[in-house]
């Protein structure tokens, strides 16, 4: 006796149904993921110094994709109720846990913070600080903060043997800026700062094909090149250029420019 077409039809529209409604619940915690992310751990720059969003999307698109996969192929009303709640159960954990190990990850490789670092910034990563050295953080700092990047300083060498220990290390892959033991506020370190800005029309003068960009990042920050200073500044996969008020120090604007 042959199916008829209904028949055939009804277990894929609601393996397909089922999916669906997998889909969408994935993306609405995908959605929250992405704002835990892109907000609080990887707010713009960092999120193109560090490559935060690619590896965001790698985790994430795997984790969206493979699940409803998964239920669209384990869904089967004909199964026994309770087998078919605990297969869809096993999917739901398996999609969590490969979710909150994604996310663990990109927390590693989070920033937190951007360190002034004798005559450049520094973007420093929670996986770039060796784990030994967090008990030396100094009072008042967290070393491994959860909403963003701060702002720190490296204080000044108390003698020529630290700095010399200091440098040997930072050439064994041990930046300046990735040691707790040689911040300081950000606040403390200004007159510093001050001293290591080079101002914006000498760098229009040195890069003339950048000029124009330069003046329109400058234009969305509500400054001008003639009233404002820059640093170059180190990140994860490229070189940028912070902006920085010669009076305040304050940091004003970021640019995808190697100025070194």
């Amino acid at each position: 006796m042959l199916l008829s077409h209904h028949t055939i039809m009804t277990p894929w529209k609601g393996r397909l149904r089922a999916a669906s409604i997998h889909l969408c619940i994935s993306l609405c915690v995908a959605t929250l993921a992405a704002w835990l992310v892109f907000e609080l751990w990887f707010p713009y720059p960092y999120r193109e110094i560090s490559g935060g969003r690619n590896l965001f999307l790698l985790v994430v698109m795997v984790d969206v994709i493979l699940g409803p996969l998964i239920t669209f192929t384990v869904f089967n009303r004909a199964k026994p109720i309770k087998e078919l709640r605990r297969d869809l159960a096993i999917v739901g954990l398996v999609q969590l846990a490969g979710l909150g190990y994604g996310l663990w990850t990109v927390a590693l490789a989070r920033p937190v913070h951007l360190v002034f670092e004798i005559d450049r910034f520094r973007v420093v990563h929670a996986v770039d600080i060796p784990p030994e050295e967090l008990s030396k953080t100094p009072a008042g700092i967290k070393a491994l903060p959860l909403t963003g990047p701060t702002l720190l300083a490296v204080r000044p060498f108390k003698d020529d043997r630290e700095k010399l220990e200091t440098t040997l290390a930072a050439l064994q892959g041990v930046a300046l800026g990735s040691r707790p033991d040689l911040w300081e506020s950000y606040e403390a370190a200004k007159s510093s700062v001050l001293a290591a800005v080079k101002p914006v029309t000498a760098l229009q003068t040195r890069m003339p094909t950048k000029s124009a960009e330069i003046d329109a990042v400058l234009k969305t920050a509500g400054r001008n090149a003639s009233t404002t200073s820059y640093l170059p500044m180190t990140g994860r996969q490229a070189f940028w250029t912070a902006f920085v008020d010669p009076v305040t120090a304050e940091v004003a604007a970021f640019m995808p420019l190697d100025s070194f």
